[in-house]
C-alpha cells in the first residue's frame, strides 16, 4: 500500500550558533518572539528522556510578552533558559505543554521545527507507514488505529480507521486548534475518502475549551468493515470511534481456542469475541451486554457472517445478574470472556473499581468449567498502569466461594493490538490488560 507524499523540501536556515540550540536559532529568526516555558530545578532530564507532557507543576515560570495562548508553540527550557524542546501551550490544563520535538531531533532535522503543519504532515505520513509495515489495512482487515495520541507523537490526537472512513478523535485543545489541516492531511491519504471528527468533549473541559465552542459531530451513519475476515457492521455514534481495534489480536486468539467449546462473552458489545468463536467452530456461544443498540448491531452481524442463529444468541442483561443466575443454575461454560466497559477511569477510584473487577471475576470464575479458561479484561489505565490487576483475580479466586480447591493459572497475557504503539517514555498509554487464566 502506497503511502502519500507530502513531504516538501525544508527552507533554508542560517547556520546554527555555536552558543545556542538549534531551536534558539530558528525562534529568533522567526518575526515574532516565541515564548519560553522555563522549567524547575531537577525537572528537566524527565523531558530530555523523551516525556511528551509538561505537567503545570514542574514549570518555574513563563517568558514571553504577550504571554502565550492555549495552542500557541512554546520553547521549553532549563533553568538557564536554555531550550530543550517545543510544544503547544495550554493556560487551563494540567498538561501545560504538549511536547512536540527535542532539541536534539531539529539539530538533525530542522524542517518542521515551530512548524506545527508540517510536522502533522510528516508524523501523519510515518503513521500510516508503520501501519502499512504491519500489514494494515489488508484484505483480512480494514479496521484499525492510524493514529495513537503519545505512541504516534501526537498527544490528544486519535485516528482510526474503517473501511475509507477516517474517524478523528481529539482530546487535547491543540487538537481543536488544527482541526482543519489535521483533516487536510488525513484525505490526503490514499485509503480514505471520507472523515468524521469525534470531539472528546468530557476531556476538551478539562483542557479549558468551552463544549459549545466545539460542537461534537455525532453520525448516525454505519459502516462494514472486516477484522481478521470477519465482516461487522459499526455504528458510528457509538462508543469511543465505534470499534475497539485494540481487541483484535486477543479476538483472533479466542478463535484459536473455541472449536467444540461452549462460549460465554460478557460485556460483548457487538460480538466480537462472540463472533470469533461462533465463526471458528464453537458448539453455542452467548453473549450478554446492558446496551441495546450493541446488541441490534450484534444481531445482524450474525447474519452478516451467515452464521447459524441457533448457535450463537445474544441476551440483554446486566453482567452481574446474569452471572447470579447462571451460578444458581449451576451453569458453566468452557470459555469465559469477562471484558467490562472502563471501571477506573481515574487512579482515585482505583480502590472502588478493584472492588468491582473483584466481584465480575469471582462470578466469572464460577462459571467456567474446571480446567476451562477465563479470559478477563481491563481497558482502564489506572488499573493497568498499577500492576495490580492479577492481584485482583486472585482475590476474586478467595471471594468465589463454591470453588473451594480450584486455582488459576496464566496461560496469556496480552494488550492493545500492534497497531496502538507505546511511547515507552510516557507508559501511562498503556491501558488495555488482557490475561488468559486456566481455570484448575
Amino acid at each position: 500500500m502506497l503511502v502519500s507524499s507530502r513531504l516538501t523540501r525544508c527552507l533554508a536556515l542560517p547556520p546554527l550558533s555555536t552558543t545556542s540550540t538549534a531551536l534558539q536559532d530558528i525562534a529568533s529568526n522567526q518575526a515574532k518572539g516565541v515564548a519560553k516555558v522555563i522549567l524547575k530545578k531537577g525537572k528537566t532530564q524527565l523531558f530530555r528522556d523523551g516525556s511528551p507532557m509538561v505537567y503545570s507543576g514542574a514549570v518555574d515560570r513563563i517568558i514571553g510578552r504577550p504571554p502565550p495562548k492555549t495552542g500557541d508553540m512554546v520553547l521549553v527550557a532549563d533553568g538557564t533558559e536554555k531550550p530543550i524542546a517545543w510544544g503547544l501551550y495550554n493556560s487551563s490544563s494540567m498538561f501545560c505543554v504538549r511536547l512536540m520535538q527535542l532539541d536534539e531531533e531539529v539539530s538533525g532535522d530542522p524542517c518542521c521545527a515551530l512548524n506545527m503543519e508540517k510536522l502533522l504532515e510528516t508524523r501523519i505520513d510515518a503513521a500510516m507507514r508503520l501501519r502499512n509495515n504491519l500489514g494494515l489495512p489488508s484484505a483480512n482487515t480494514n479496521a484499525y488505529r492510524l493514529v495513537n495520541s503519545e505512541g504516534d507523537r501526537l498527544s490528544g490526537l486519535i485516528i482510526d480507521v474503517f473501511g475509507d472512513l477516517a474517524v478523528i478523535a481529539s482530546s487535547a485543545a491543540w487538537v481543536e486548534r488544527y482541526k482543519e489541516h489535521i483533516k487536510k492531511c488525513v484525505r490526503g491519504l490514499e485509503v480514505i475518502k471520507s472523515v468524521v471528527w469525534r470531539p472528546s468533549t468530557e476531556i476538551l473541559k478539562e483542557e479549558g475549551l468551552d463544549v459549545g465552542d466545539v460542537g461534537e459531530q455525532e453520525s448516525s451513519e454505519r459502516v462494514k468493515v472486516v477484522e481478521n475476515g470477519i465482516s461487522y457492521m459499526i455504528s458510528l455514534d457509538g462508543q469511543k470511534t465505534g470499534f475497539y481495534a485494540d481487541q483484535r489480536e486477543n479476538r483472533e486468539f479466542i478463535s484459536t481456542i473455541s472449536d467444540g467449546q461452549r462460549v460465554l462473552d460478557m460485556c460483548c458489545y457487538t460480538g466480537g469475541f462472540a463472533l470469533n468463536a461462533a465463526c471458528c467452530h464453537a458448539l453455542d456461544v452467548t453473549g450478554v451486554d446492558t446496551s441495546s443498540p450493541a446488541l441490534e448491531l450484534a444481531k445482524q452481524n450474525v447474519l452478516l457472517n451467515n452464521l447459524d442463529p441457533g448457535k450463537i444468541s445474544f441476551i440483554k442483561q446486566d453482567a452481574t445478574l446474569f452471572m447470579k443466575n447462571a451460578a444458581s443454575k449451576n451453569e458453566l461454560w468452557d470459555i469465559v470472556i469477562m471484558d467490562p466497559p472502563k471501571l477506573a477511569p481515574r487512579r482515585k477510584v482505583l480502590q472502588s473499581a478493584s472492588g468491582m473487577y473483584r466481584n465480575l471475576n469471582s462470578l466469572a470464575m464460577r462459571l467456567t468449567k474446571r480446567g476451562g479458561f477465563l479470559m478477563t479484561c481491563s481497558c482502564s489505565g489506572a488499573m493497568t498502569q498499577s500492576g495490580q490487576f492479577l492481584a485482583v483475580l486472585q482475590a476474586s479466586l478467595l471471594g468465589a466461594a463454591s470453588m473451594a480447591g480450584r486455582k488459576i493459572t496464566i496461560v496469556r497475557q496480552g494488550g492493545a493490538a500492534c497497531d496502538h504503539p507505546i511511547d515507552p517514555s510516557y507508559p501511562e498509554g498503556a491501558y488495555l490488560t488482557n490475561i488468559l487464566l486456566r481455570v484448575i
